[in-house]
């Protein structure tokens, strides 16, 4: 498989079981409509692990910008495939989220809150404060590249053993589940410019009833932020970790 198709179909992968448990969560007359956080956190992990798994061996399974440019910047990526891998993962989380629209079709009309229709496809701060906003979610890709960075490694999984291919998806998804129970109650844990932007817009596109505006004056926080603080990560591993 190409790395653009395989990068296009993980990403779509994500957004679909991510942006999904979302909406099983907030639309109304769901199954799972007020499980809460908890079990949209535990979605977004497991998302990220079954999208890893599918087409890790292919791509590498970057499936988030912040991680393809944070791997760049220290020499582990081509800068060169840096914009192949952007334009999948941004195509990939829009079509992700459409699929994601048509599952929860019935549902649009009978959910009368556009926050709520509009928290399916991107994150929003639960207090707006640009700052503070943007510094959470440097915080939190920080923790997500380093955390990939630092964990899948020979030093802690042994390649000869195929421990990195048959155990690290499970790793990076723990990593995912543990950055939203902790630091995702202050602007819902974007950490992925492709997983906020793609799906925001779908939004602003598709035919949804009473959806209001798609808040596009927060969008660049979700953007800014992870490049910011994978650029951040991936510094810190290069002087911390690579030299030991």
């Amino acid at each position: 498989m190409p790395p653009f198709l395989a990068e296009l179909l993980g990403t779509m992968l994500l957004v679909i079981l991510g942006d999904g448990v979302v909406a099983n969560v907030v639309l109304n007359r769901t199954k799972g409509q007020n499980s809460g956080w908890i079990v949209i956190t535990a979605g977004w992990a497991f998302g990220v692990t079954v999208a890893v798994y599918a087409v890790g061996t292919f791509s590498g399974a970057h499936l988030n910008p912040a991680v393809t440019i944070g791997l760049a910047s220290i020499g582990k990526f081509a800068w060169a495939s840096v914009p192949v891998y952007i334009a999948a993962q941004m195509l990939g989380a829009f079509l992700g989220a459409g699929v994601v629209w048509l599952a929860y079709l019935p549902h649009w009309s009978v959910t009368d809150t556009p926050s709520s229709k509009l928290a399916v496809f991107c994150t929003a701060p639960a207090i707006r404060n640009s700052g503070a906003n943007l510094l959470t979610e440097i915080i939190g890709t920080l923790l997500l590249v380093l955390g990939v960075l630092t964990i899948l490694t020979p030093k802690n999984l042994n390649p000869a053993h195929g421990w990195d291919v048959g155990f690290g998806p499970c790793l990076v998804g723990i990593i995912v589940w543990a950055i939203g129970l902790s630091l995702g109650g202050p602007t819902g844990y974007a950490i992925n410019p492709a997983r906020d932007l793609g799906p925001r817009l779908a939004h602003a596109v598709l035919p949804i009833a009473g959806k209001g505006n798609s808040d596009w004056g927060y969008a660049w926080i979700p953007i800014a932020g992870p490049v910011i603080g994978g650029l951040i990560a991936a510094f810190l591993y290069k002087v911390a970790w690579s030299a030991t």
